[in-house]
């Protein structure tokens, strides 16, 4: 996919504070230091539109970036980090499941997974936690250029079966290599927004 345009269009602290839900918008959820905002980066290329850092548990705000005046990606805080306050992790997971559950304009959730370990126990809870939600989603295997091929092809399988998914809607990626990137966003741009009856 071509990116002629992309910004950030508004950060979040507070549900009042994020935009206005009328274009598509793909949330990307994960541990933190799992690669969101730098798999981000790699979908627009752009080198630092999504911040990015070493300490995990950075993100502290939704933020939201406009893409082709078409679509909106969202960057949202990880969870699992043991060193964020117990009352810091309560009000975020409260965030994200209400922002899974009721934004009216989610496309999709990308479930991202670090491909050198697999599925974690908080990954886990948090997929059968979105699948008892019917929450439409995928899953994203990050960092796939750390391991080989052949562990690639194993836990693309061992993940959709540990998420409850059909291997195709485990998607791997590099962000660093760039790998997988045209791919995930085909299986983006076909997903449709469903909104709720007026």
């Amino acid at each position: 996919m071509k990116i002629s345009k992309a910004f950030l269009l508004g950060s979040a602290y507070h549900w009042e504070q994020m935009p206005t839900p009328e274009l598509p918008e793909f949330g990307f959820i994960g541990r933190s230091n799992v690669g969101k905002s730098s798999l981000i980066n790699c979908l627009v290329g752009r080198k630092k539109l999504a911040y990015t850092s070493n300490t995990p548990g950075k993100t502290r705000l939704m933020h939201f970036y406009m893409v082709n005046h078409h679509y909106v990606l969202v960057d949202l805080p990880g969870y699992g980090y043991a060193k964020v306050s117990q009352a810091d992790r309560a009000f975020w997971e409260d965030r994200l499941r209400r922002y899974l559950t009721e934004r009216p304009n989610l496309a999709c959730a990308l479930h991202l997974v670090d491909a050198r370990h697999g599925p974690l126990e908080n990954d886990l809870e948090f997929a059968e936690w979105m699948w008892q939600q019917d929450i439409r989603r995928c899953a994203v295997l990050t960092k796939i250029d750390k391991i080989s091929k052949n562990a690639v092809a194993k836990t693309v399988a061992d993940t959709a079966r540990l998420l409850r998914l059909d291997q195709s809607l485990v998607l791997p990626v590099s962000a660093e290599k760039g790998t997988g990137r045209d791919e995930l966003w085909r299986h983006l741009t076909t997903q449709k927004m469903v909104l709720p009856e007026p």
